[in-house]
Parts: structure tokens; C-alpha cells; sequence
């Protein structure tokens, strides 16, 4: 069954965000792709602990509130299920590079998500 594996938080001003949840959750964060990409994954606890890791993001359009990832099998199976129910893809499918593919979608309430089919050869 499809579940949450990854959280992002948008931010204004990610470096600042990124410190707050340092001093307040004592969370532990990395730079994406250096300096190309403003994205800090973020490590939210050890891994024999329950819970999801995730992200601080620069917040804009495809980011204006906290967006959660839901793992799926199969990415075109999701999105097919996706708008049979009524939601939206709001993007292509992108490749995350060494981790899968993604997009971002909305549901019928407004609230936008993102899918990720595992698979370590995506380019």
C-alpha cells in the first residue's frame, strides 16, 4: 500500500529554515545538488525510529505549503488512478537521479503532492 516517504517544507529563506529546525528539532541537513539547487534534505531521525525524512525547499509555485510524497509502484498506474479520481498532474515526470521518478500533483480538496516511483537507474 502507497505511504509517505518523504515531507518538504517550503521556506522564503531556506538557510534560516534550515537553521530553525537544527536548534528546534535537532535535525540534521545537506545541501541537494550544492550550490545549483536551494533544497537541504533533511534528515528527521535515526532510521529504527517511525517517521519520514525530508526536506526544506525554496518556496514558490510548486512549493507554497508543506508537501508530502507518497511511494508508488507504478508511476503511470498512479497518475492514471490519480485523474480517474479527480486530481490533477501538475508536471512531467521527472527523473531524480539515482532515486526514482516524480511529480507533483493536486487533489480534488486543493492540496498538492507529490508521487515517486522508486528506481535507482533513473536519469
Amino acid at each position: 500500500m502507497p505511504k509517505v516517504i518523504h515531507f518538504e517544507i517550503p521556506a522564503v529563506d531556506t538557510k534560516r529554515a534550515v537553521d530553525f529546525y537544527k536548534k528546534a528539532f535537532g535535525w540534521e541537513f545537506s545541501n541537494y545538488s550544492g550550490e545549483q539547487m536551494d533544497y537541504w534534505l533533511a534528515t528527521a531521525g535515526k532510521d529504527n525510529e517511525p517517521g519520514v525524512n525530508g526536506a526544506i525547499a525554496k518556496k514558490d509555485d510548486t512549493h507554497p505549503t508543506t508537501i508530502n510524497t507518497v511511494s508508488v509502484s507504478s508511476f503511470e498506474d498512479a497518475v492514471e488512478k490519480i485523474k480517474m479520481g479527480g486530481g490533477e498532474i501538475l508536471m512531467p515526470k521527472m527523473a531524480v537521479p539515482n532515486v526514482g521518478y516524480m511529480t507533483y500533483c493536486k487533489d480534488t480538496e486543493g492540496n498538492i503532492f507529490g508521487i515517486m516511483q522508486s528506481d535507482p537507474k533513473a536519469h
